[in-house]
């Protein structure tokens, strides 16, 4: 989707890991502070997991001279199939629900998973969404060199 009518992101990426690995990777703290922010530092101390329906998470991005906080709630938690939780930075209305991710793990076989990703809203215009695109396509670089990293 481009120009005014954007509403969302939709991304897709064969992984070369397991199913079950792609998942802990979104639901262990080591894990996802490794990856989560691409190049910049989330420190472990300032990520917090409540992995299950209704628990909640939140996480910093440290970057020379600003910190950039995260945080949402788990809706769904289908291990090892995705998860659906809710996106908030720290610009986000108190008030606001933030953006909704959905993110399916597909076994594709022969130790390859396909991350299917889709964030909806509506809340960011679609400058906003094309930049949180490119974030999430680093995120996901990065994603990638931790599963080959720490399979």
């Amino acid at each position: 989707m481009t120009g005014a009518t954007r509403e969302g992101i939709d991304l897709t990426r064969v992984l070369h890991a397991p199913q079950q690995r792609v998942f802990a990777a979104w639901t262990s703290p080591e894990d996802f502070a490794a990856w989560y922010g691409g190049e910049a530092e989330v420190p472990l101390d300032r990520v917090a997991m409540d992995v299950r329906p209704g628990g909640s998470w939140s996480l910093v991005i440290v970057m020379p001279g600003v910190e950039m906080p995260f945080r949402g709630v788990y809706r769904e938690v289908s291990e090892p199939d995705g998860l659906v939780f809710t996106l908030k930075d720290g610009s986000a209305p108190e008030d606001s629900e933030g953006e909704v991710v959905t993110v399916t793990f597909s076994d594709l076989g022969g130790g390859r998973t396909e991350l299917a990703f889709q964030q909806r809203g509506g809340h960011l215009t679609p400058e906003q969404y094309a930049a949180a695109e490119d974030g999430w396509e680093a995120f996901f670089d990065a994603l990638a060199d931790r599963l080959a990293t720490h399979p």
